[in-house]
């Protein structure tokens, strides 16, 4: 059996996410009724929780999703019909204004790295104790991108053990590509949305996925990763584009 898992919290100088006053208002998507009674349950003991509906079907959350318009939705990746990773490209088309933690039992590489392309808020093992869960919905409704101890250090061996270390910068995309490049010329946030063209909350987003693909604790520590594979090159004078 696996250890409990812990939680890291990445990019905690982010700027909270808007929401309604109140409670944080949570969806849970499970496919198990067993599991979800006892997520609302946990979340029923904390003030600042309002668990708004329950769905076993990612049809179901869709239809909730835009009706109860909940701030959180917790979602399992293993899910009959539409996955829960569909499920949150489908949330990112209709545009719902909401943060998905995922939370599974899965802790394979290829399900993390797909759904932090995709841009969920945080990805939880169902390892994780009841407290850590309750931190993770909290820290994702402010904004913060949550990982998984154990996912985190799953990416970190990936990278560190060459399997997943490209020149080209691996599983970063383009966009992430560029902010690495002007994290490593020592450029804020601020300045990296300016020079994108990018809103701030986007530029965090960015930050926030690198390190966790790259397995960092810190900007520094991405950086210096990413000078050491090749990744960056601070020789190479040519700045990330502006988009057109």
């Amino acid at each position: 059996m696996p250890p409990p898992a812990e939680v890291d919290a990445v990019g905690r100088d982010a700027a909270p996410r808007s929401r309604r006053g109140g409670p944080i208002r949570v969806l849970v998507v499970d496919d198990h009724a067993l599991v979800r009674e006892g997520t609302v349950q946990l979340l029923a003991q904390e003030e600042e929780f309002s668990v708004v509906g329950q769905a076993g079907t990612g049809e179901e959350a869709l239809t909730l999703l835009e009706s109860l318009r909940p701030d959180v939705a917790l979602v399992d990746v293993n899910l009959p019909g539409m996955s829960g990773l569909d499920l949150v490209r489908e949330i990112a088309v209709r545009g719902v204004p909401v943060s998905v933690l995922i939370v599974s039992a899965y802790d394979d590489y290829a399900y993390i790295t797909e759904a932090l392309e995709i841009g969920v808020s945080g990805y939880l093992l169902k390892t994780a104790s009841g407290r850590e869960l309750v931190d993770a919905v909290r820290a994702v409704a402010d904004g913060i991108f949550v990982l998984d101890r154990g996912v985190s250090s799953l990416l970190a061996r990936r990278w560190r053990s060459g399997a997943a270390q490209r020149a080209d910068g691996g599983a970063l995309t383009a966009r992430e590509s560029d902010v690495l490049a002007l994290l490593a010329r020592g450029r804020s946030n601020r300045q990296i949305a300016s020079e994108l063209s990018l809103g701030l909350r986007t530029v965090e987003g960015h930050v926030s996925a690198v390190l966790a693909k790259l397995g960092a604790a810190s900007r520094t520590e991405a950086v210096a990763f990413a000078l050491r594979e090749r990744i960056v090159d601070l020789n190479d004078r040519d700045e990330p584009p502006r988009p057109a």
